[in-house]
């Protein structure tokens, strides 16, 4: 009994190195595979009683386990949609064979790398046949509330590279200087016209035609005009009229000192706006408040447009996306304007080595990880994700040769010992010769 459980012993002390070196062999072919996990195994004896006081081996059982909590370093690349994990979490993608099967609900697995590019149809895969799922924004760019806890609302991120935007303009900023010596009682009275060029809901350039007209005195200085705002898309109709006063006491200095509503919207003196009605429909326009030195003034003998701005913008192309450190995915155009199109997050799971293992560096949660949960990319427990990196294999190949000459030697020794059973059982043997 004794033999023969040291010959088990040696058998099994074979089986767990072998076990072992499998696992170095796997770790050492995937060191230059971004994103692998190596996989460590651990042995663990086996104790047997031994009866009427003999002993027995029970030999030994070894057991693998892949540290899928323990990345590799991150390294820089060129592709502003290659992304990698900083930190705790994980990206959720979906197999693209899935995908064009049941459009409805793939389901999501995990990985902590991937360089992502567009496919025929826009969606952000990798040429492994993962594409990137992602939470898809609204008209404004804003992110509805999805629930956490489940992967129902993530979509494909799709990035329609042929995509057209238009921003339609709804506010407008004038910074514009009138000449006071046109408001005396000896001036010519020139209206001063100005044009500004806005951009309606398709996109379409428009003119908001703003005419300043001084009132002239009998005597004296009135500094006071007349503004009469046109509209190009309602055919020049007027959509607006204003009595402007300026102050010219030496603390008001040109500002505006009170402004009169003929007709259109209402000037609010508390921000210094008005409201009028487009084509397109309500705009802003800021005159300044008064008493303050932005928007409209009247100093010295010259019109100058100084300062006018406005938000919207024409019909522009898609010209780059890019994915930002709290998974915020924004397209950007040839126009200058960035939108929110998708939003990445980062999935947490309390035990993230119990997920299982999958082809392609991806895992899926099981009932060892625990529930996941779907954190903001830099919220909670979760790290930030990098773009335009990628993360590298988790595999130290100094340490798994070390490994695998401790493993080799370890075989050696179990080996002996199977041949020395066998030498002495032969001799047992030759006992009855």
């Amino acid at each position: 009994m004794t033999i023969s459980s040291s010959l088990n012993a040696g058998v099994a002390g074979l089986t767990a190195n072998a076990s072992r070196l499998a696992a170095i062999s796997d770790n050492i072919s995937n060191a230059s595979t971004f994103g692998y996990r190596r996989v460590e195994t651990s042995f663990d004896s086996m104790v047997v009683s031994g009866a009427g006081g003999n002993y027995a081996a029970g030999g030994v059982r070894s057991t693998t386990q892949r540290l899928i909590d323990q990345g590799g370093s991150l390294v820089t690349t060129e592709n502003p949609t290659d992304l990698a994990v900083r930190g705790r979490g994980f990206i959720p993608v979906a197999e693209t064979s899935e995908i064009a099967v049941n459009a409805g609900s793939p389901q999501m697995l995990l990985t902590n790398t991937g360089s992502f590019r567009t496919d025929a149809d826009g969606r952000l895969v990798t040429s492994s046949g993962l594409t990137l799922l992602g939470w898809p924004a609204g008209p404004d760019g804003s992110i509805p509330s999805f629930p956490r806890d489940t992967s129902d609302g993530l979509e494909p991120v799709q990035v329609n590279v042929n995509q057209l935007t238009g921003e339609p303009t709804t506010s407008i900023n004038l910074g514009v200087n009138l000449p006071a010596t046109e408001t005396e009682s000896d001036a010519a009275g020139t209206p001063q016209d100005l044009s500004i060029e806005y951009f309606d809901n398709l996109g379409r350039s428009e003119t908001v035609a703003a005419t300043f007209t001084p009132d002239v005195p009998a005597t004296g200085t009135s500094n006071s005009w007349t503004m009469t705002l046109r509209d190009s898309a309602s055919g020049n109709s007027v959509i607006g009229e204003y009595q402007l006063t300026f102050d010219d006491s030496r603390s008001g200095s040109g500002t505006l000192d009170s402004v009169n509503t003929l007709s259109g919207g209402p000037y609010d003196p508390a921000t210094g706006r008005l409201i009028v009605s487009v084509e397109g429909g309500p705009m802003e326009i800021n005159i300044g408040r008064p008493g303050a030195s932005e928007g409209l003034t009247q100093l010295s003998d010259s019109f100058a447009p100084l300062n006018i701005t406005k938000d919207g913008s024409r019909v522009g192309n898609m010209t780059a996306v890019e994915v930002d450190e709290n998974g915020f995915v924004h397209a950007s155009f040839d126009t200058g304007v960035t939108r929110t199109i998708f939003q990445v997050p980062l999935v947490d799971l309390p035990n993230p080595n119990g997920m299982a293992a999958l082809d392609r560096q991806t895992y899926r949660p099981s009932v060892d990880s625990g529930s996941f949960f779907l954190w903001d990319a830099g919220a909670g427990p979760t790290g930030d994700m990098v773009s335009f990196a990628r993360q590298e294999s988790a595999t130290d190949v100094a340490g798994e040769l070390t490994d695998m000459i401790q493993t080799q030697r370890s075989y050696s020794s179990n080996a002996k010992v199977i041949q020395t059973v066998d030498e002495m059982l032969q001799e047992t043997t030759n006992i009855i010769r």
